[in-house]
């Protein structure tokens, strides 16, 4: 089933969350309804995903009331304050570069490239929290297949959609904006790494990257990049926010490593939210088993 985003069912129609946050699952199959506004509206049609971590979830509000992105405010509450009246739709994202077929997608194109699958993913800051969340969306690799990357697509880059009228906190960001990220292109072929359209059954929140945002969850979180409106296919190693304002700080492949401490702090160890202590940071955020091989041969330490 194919899923237009224009067709959502009022929250108010679905599962109580309290329930939900026990279940950590979305009843699934409800009357597809129009509506004008999308934010807290339902996705239907939605396959829970082989892929999915078995640990518990974080709590919708930990989720959903602390964030970092930066465009809405540097305060982890700002986002979920300053976010609300953002835009998503219409929405437009675009994919060029070396390909064969470069693409212009709506939101309803967007959704008809792959089914929906539900995929319970750690998520793990840079600044030591980490959450389990229950994205919604499909593998990033199923939209690029369809624009045929050619020999020379070595990278993806990513943009973000940036308008200082939406978003007059981004000139206090500290950072250039709009933000980009990049993976290699075997990253971003990768089973895991994913386009997300919404998270605990529902439409993606604003704070949370609306209307679409990348989930890499074996790699720190500021390279899940936000609200996306560009991908392009490059033959180098393209630019990323993070990386330009401080290099010493925060490399290109930034993956989840417990042996490689930030500059400032070790990261042997990870406070899961909303709890207060900590707890071993597990290499690759977990998922050593499915990517180390990505990596196989790399001084981890050089390229980190």
């Amino acid at each position: 089933m194919h899923l237009r985003y224009s067709q959502v069912t009022p929250k108010s129609e679905y599962l109580n969350r309290r329930r939900f946050l026990a279940g950590g699952a979305a009843a699934l199959g409800a009357t597809l309804l129009p509506t004008s506004s999308l934010a807290g509206t339902k996705l239907t049609g939605v396959t829970k995903s082989p892929l999915s971590t078995t640990e518990p979830v974080t709590l919708y509000e930990a989720v959903t009331g602390y964030n970092n992105y930066y465009e809405f405010g540097t305060g982890k509450g700002d986002p979920a304050k300053n976010a609300q009246k953002f835009q998503t739709s219409p929405w437009t994202l675009t994919i060029e570069g070396n390909v064969n077929k470069p693409k212009t997608l709506d939101l309803d194109g967007i959704m008809k490239i792959a089914p929906l699958e539900e995929r319970i993913y750690r998520h793990r800051c840079v600044e030591r929290w980490s959450i389990v969340v229950p994205w919604i969306g499909f593998s990033l690799s199923a939209l690029l297949k369809q624009v045929e990357p050619n020999a020379k697509a070595k990278y993806v880059a990513f943009q973000s959609y940036y308008d200082p009228k939406q978003m007059p906190e981004g000139k206090y960001a500290g950072i250039q904006l709009p933000y980009v990220e990049g993976l290699r292109i075997d990253e971003a072929m990768h089973p895991l790494a994913m386009l997300v359209v919404g998270l605990y059954g529902e439409v993606l929140p604003n704070q949370n990257g609306a209307p679409l945002r990348l989930a890499v969850p074996w790699k720190y979180g500021f390279k899940s990049i936000k609200s996306i409106v560009k991908i392009k296919l490059v033959e180098k190693e393209p630019p990323t926010t993070w990386n330009l304002t401080n290099a010493h700080e925060y490399g290109f492949y930034s993956n989840v490593n417990p042996e490689v401490d930030h500059p400032r702090w070790s990261q042997a160890k990870e406070r899961r939210l909303p709890a207060i202590g900590m707890r071993p940071t597990l290499k690759f955020n977990g998922y050593e088993d499915q990517v180390a091989s990505l990596y196989q041969g790399m001084d981890l330490k050089k390229y980190y």
